[in-house]
């Protein structure tokens, strides 16, 4: 999944897909982008490489994935 492209994970998870991601490169705007989307397709997400987020961002990934985003170090 590392490979796609932005609006294609978010149109999986839009679907409803469930996926890992390895998400320490991607920007913030990308990742929450993609967390609203699998609160809106009801699938979960799994980001890996988080350690490298600052802990606002990830509340602000947390808050736009309401319930449907892991967080992994």
């Amino acid at each position: 999944m590392k490979t796609r492209l932005t609006k294609d994970l978010v149109q999986i998870a839009v679907a409803g897909g469930g996926f890992k991601l390895d998400a320490g490169t991607r920007p913030i705007s990308e990742l929450m982008e993609i967390a609203s989307a699998a609160a809106r397709g009801g699938g979960t997400i799994y980001l890996a490489g988080m350690n490298k987020h600052p802990t606002g961002d990830l509340i602000q990934i947390s808050e736009a994935g309401k319930g449907h985003v892991v967080l992994e170090g």
